[in-house]
């Protein structure tokens, strides 16, 4: 048993032992013998320059060139072996803004660096190998080019496209002379899927081909726009019913009309998003009271077709020829008064009790039509604060048992307004019928 834990006891010392002898190490390679902290270098090369501004170069007529521009910088770092050892190659950025270059040539112009903040700190040293790149500058040449458009997809059954149309029909662009002067034309490809059935409008970039049809690298050529709208168009064609907003009544309506309407159709042809649940083209409003009262039977009226369409079948102008197919008005003579907007506080005897009014519709519910149907209302709205006797406006309501009837002329009944408990007076009343009718035509 005892030799059982010594052999566990020399074990631990062991490792207790390893253990230390480690930490010593990292100790002296960190600090190194004397006790300081120990300082290595290391140069990261081949860090990637990055080029900015070349669109105002652009703009200038200049343009970066590959040859003889520097491509990359090294720098070298100084600091503790463990925060060196574990730089690399993209904890560095170096960028160059060319903004301000304004002349062509192989010049020099300042760098930046940036350092990643997570792996540098403070007390390391960081010397690039230069603070400036050489870049060489050149003056842009220029060729205008057509551009074409390629169509992939189809519409729909039932639908057209018209004629493409693009934002600009040439391209300017510049670059050396090499790598411009191939350029026959660029191409842009529109798609308009499966099935087209509305207009389609995309932005689209360009590919560039020489004269045999075959794609350039476009790499070095800088267009003056990265891309060209295209819109292809496309259209239906439908056949339009004509018709008129008949504006209805009581004793007035529409399925109580003959009419009919030249042409019925037209056929139109437009954007197939601007006729889409478009099956009718109303030509105007007609009131059927004014048809009632005497209004002409024939109108004319200017067909106008939704906007961006073309009307293929040439006419602009329709005719209506309406009228009732079955009218008749009759006098009607009823007993029934009521009122309405009492004043408040006030109390109103009717005094009117027989009332001749006319009612206008079919043949069958004027003939049907009787005085118990039919109701004549005080309108009081203007009489709050009146009392005595006056000669009111009213107005007539028809049952619905009665069918559909209309009432034309204007009406007047007289009431008396009183307080409640005021007493009727004995004098002697209107007589019956006495209550009057204005404008009583159909």
């Amino acid at each position: 048993m005892q030799n059982e834990q010594g052999k566990k006891r020399k074990a631990l010392y062991i490792l207790l032992a390893l253990l230390a002898a480690i930490s010593m190490w990292i100790y002296a390679d960190e600090f190194g013998n004397n006790g300081g902290h120990r300082v290595i270098e290391k140069t990261i090369i081949d860090i990637p320059v990055n080029y900015t501004g070349e669109s105002k170069l652009a703009d200038r007529g200049l343009m970066l060139l590959e040859e003889e521009t520097t491509a990359s910088l090294d720098v070298t770092v100084k600091g503790g072996r463990r925060q060196i050892s574990r730089l690399e190659q993209d904890d560095i950025t170096i960028n160059v803004d060319l903004s301000n270059v304004e002349k062509a040539g192989v010049q020099q112009v300042p760098c930046t660096f940036f350092y990643d903040d997570d792996k540098f700190s403070s007390d390391m040293s960081r010397k690039p190998s230069s603070n400036q790149v050489t870049v060489n500058i050149s003056e842009l040449n220029r060729r205008i080019v057509d551009i074409r458009c390629e169509l992939s997809g189809h519409v729909a059954d039932g639908y057209s496209a018209g004629q493409l149309q693009l934002s600009q029909d040439t391209l300017e662009i510049r670059g050396q002379a090499k790598d411009i002067d191939p350029v026959s034309y660029v191409k842009v490809v529109l798609d308009v899927g499966d099935g087209a059935e509305e207009t389609v409008s995309q932005e689209l970039t360009f590919r560039y081909y020489d004269k045999n049809n075959k794609q350039l690298d476009g790499a070095n050529i800088h267009p003056t726009v990265d891309s060209v709208q295209v819109t292809l168009p496309v259209f239906v064609t439908k056949e339009l019913k004509l018709v008129v907003d008949f504006k209805e009544s009581p004793g007035a309506r529409k399925s109580n009309l003959d009419y009919e309407i030249k042409p019925e159709y037209i056929v139109v042809s437009g954007d197939a998003a601007a006729l889409r649940g478009v099956e009718t083209i109303t030509l105007g409003e007609l009131d059927l009271l004014d048809l009632l009262n005497g209004g002409p039977r024939y109108h004319t009226y200017p067909i106008i077709i939704p906007d961006g369409c073309q009307n293929l079948s040439g006419v602009t102008r329709a005719t209506l020829d309406v009228s009732f197919a079955d009218m008749t008005s009759a006098e009607v003579t009823t007993q029934q008064f009521t009122y309405a907007n009492l004043p408040s506080g006030k109390r109103v005897d009717i005094l009117t009790q027989e009332l001749t009014v006319r009612v206008f519709g079919t043949t069958a519910d004027v003939e049907a039509v009787t005085g118990e149907q039919i109701s004549v209302v005080a309108d009081l709205t203007n009489y709050s604060a009146a009392s005595g006797t006056y000669t009111v406006p009213a107005f007539v309501e028809v049952s619905s048992s009665a069918g559909d009837l209309g009432v034309s002329g204007n009406y007047q009944v007289q009431v008396r307004i009183r307080e409640p408990h005021e007493p009727l007076p004995e004098e002697p009343t209107e007589e019956p019928g006495q209550g009057t009718e204005t404008s009583p035509e159909a």
